[in-house]
């Protein structure tokens, strides 16, 4: 089984009557989005849902990933400024194969729980799971087998 968590790609704070959850992406988030999900979509694993916060900025970071990788897009309100446990729960309940696309604080901590090897979610950061389980309460027992962390940074 293996979990992708997505944090949405950078907002747009300019406009200030602007609501949180209707934030769209700034110039930086429109350009790493994509640069992101074609990284991702260039590995042979595909998701069978991608599960996204109903937000914006989220929503439109998830359906980047979503054409890039020709998966269905599933939008679902309670993850908008979920905590860790309720993005797990999420992934849990979709299948074996998932990616959640949300916020933090709830990406961080949930990807720090899952491996050391995640030390945060810089927006449009990508942290994969991979267990050689096909239960989540086994898998979740041990430590992923791999773990990838992938930043828009380290595109050049």
């Amino acid at each position: 089984m293996t979990l992708a968590i997505v944090r949405h790609a950078k907002s747009d704070w300019d406009d200030p009557s602007v609501s949180d959850h209707d934030r769209p992406l700034n110039a930086r988030g429109r350009r790493d989005a994509p640069r992101m999900a074609a990284l991702l979509a260039s590995r042979p694993w595909r998701p069978e849902a991608i599960v996204t916060s109903t937000a914006v900025r989220a929503r439109t970071t998830a359906a980047e990933f979503a054409a890039a990788m020709n998966v269905p897009l599933e939008e679902d309100p309670e993850l908008y400024g979920a905590g860790a446990q309720t993005l797990l729960d999420t992934a849990i309940a979709r299948g074996h194969d998932v990616m959640i696309v949300a916020h933090n604080p709830g990406m961080s901590v949930l990807g720090r729980h899952l491996s050391t090897k995640v030390p945060l979610m810089p927006t449009c950061g990508v942290a994969t799971f991979t267990w050689d389980e096909d239960d989540w309460a086994v898998a979740l027992k041990h430590a992923p087998l791999r773990v990838t962390y992938d930043i828009p940074e380290h595109l050049s």
